[in-house]
């Protein structure tokens, strides 16, 4: 037998509307009745259809995340898991459009008129242009930024933003002041990447390295149409250099985990021959010990502003985890020709 909302509601005492709000307006219901009647509700094993809740509160109970790259990268996932862990507690759905080509990209906003279904959308680490913002306002809902280029100009009603500037240059302050001079910095294409996220953290550690009268040599990671970086054509160019870089800063941890694997697969010592140093603080590499750059507060920063519906802005703070995997320049024996030994 079905339990219908007039079970629910004679049973706890309340009226059908109030039923109803503590599904679809929490907080216009006291937090002891709410309690009572989803308690209720649970033991007649009632719920309420979504598409009727959406239909009587004008909302879609819908979230679009529009989201570049792959879903399966460590950044991508934990933004989704992040976003689900709030937004599924206030009864929304999220629905993902994952941008991993020009093509999807052009593709999404032409279809966009179409997909007017969602509450407000969230652009995740996309650098979109003047033209695809006039098309995401047309919607008219919030739009929210994750990691976006130049929130404000673009007119996002809020945002939040990794500090790649800073963290970048502290990452190069960290290699030069550890005295290295011959340092190479690994970044996927710039030209092509759909996460202008690159191409702020490449500019400031470059910028960082230039101001010290230092020239890091840039060496480009392949992408295969799968996603998967190619790592093992880094250190063919790595091994192919006149002289071995003493310190290696990688775009993202993604890059630096199994750059480190293949550098001692080839013989060389991390960081006996060359320091290497990553940028997330990922999983992992804690437990491998992988130099890397942090948010200073990854785990509590999202939800701080989790109900605060007024518009803000704000970035991340970096930090610089030194583990094991850099070390001062000339500290090995090995330092000054590690290439030689691999030849």
């Amino acid at each position: 037998m079905t339990t219908s909302i007039q079970d629910v509601a004679q049973k706890a005492g309340v009226s059908i509307s109030t039923v109803s709000r503590s599904f679809t307006r929490p907080d216009l219901v006291s937090t002891k009745t709410r309690e009572r009647v989803l308690a209720i509700a649970d033991e007649l094993n009632f719920s309420l259809s979504r598409s009727a809740a959406a239909l009587k509160s004008g909302r879609s109970l819908r979230i679009a995340v529009l989201m570049s790259g792959h879903i399966r990268l460590w950044f991508t996932a934990s933004v989704i898991e992040g976003l689900n862990e709030v937004l599924h507690a206030a009864g929304y759905d999220i629905s993902v459009f994952q941008i991993s080509s020009i093509e999807e990209r052009r593709e999404f906003f032409e279809m966009l008129p179409v997909r007017r279904n969602a509450d407000a959308v969230i652009v995740v680490s996309f650098d979109i242009d003047n033209n695809e913002i006039t098309q995401l306002a047309s919607a008219d809902v919030p739009i929210i930024g994750i990691n976006s280029v130049d929130p404000e100009v673009r007119g996002f009603t809020a945002a939040v933003n990794i500090n790649d500037v800073q963290g970048s240059t502290l990452a190069a302050r960290h290699l030069i002041n550890l005295g290295h001079r011959d340092i190479a910095y690994i970044s996927t294409d710039r030209d092509v990447s759909l996460n202008f996220s690159v191409q702020n953290r490449f500019g400031a550690f470059t910028e960082c390295c230039r101001n010290e009268g230092i020239e890091p040599q840039v060496i480009v990671c392949k992408v295969d149409d799968a996603g998967r970086y190619q790592i093992s054509d880094v250190v063919t160019q790595l091994m192919s250099l006149p002289k071995l870089p003493t310190a290696i800063a990688c775009q993202e941890d993604g890059i630096a985990l199994p750059l480190m694997f293949q550098l001692e697969r080839n013989g060389l010592s991390v960081p006996g021959d060359v320091s290497l140093i990553g940028y997330d603080d990922s999983f992992y590499t804690d437990d491998i010990g992988l130099t890397t750059d942090s948010p200073e507060s990854s785990r509590h920063g999202p939800q701080s502003r989790a109900h605060d519906a007024r518009p803000h802005r704000g970035k991340a703070r970096r930090r610089t985890v030194r583990r094991g995997t850099s070390s001062p320049c000339g500290s090995f024996l090995y330092r000054q020709d590690p290439l030689a030994r691999t030849r």
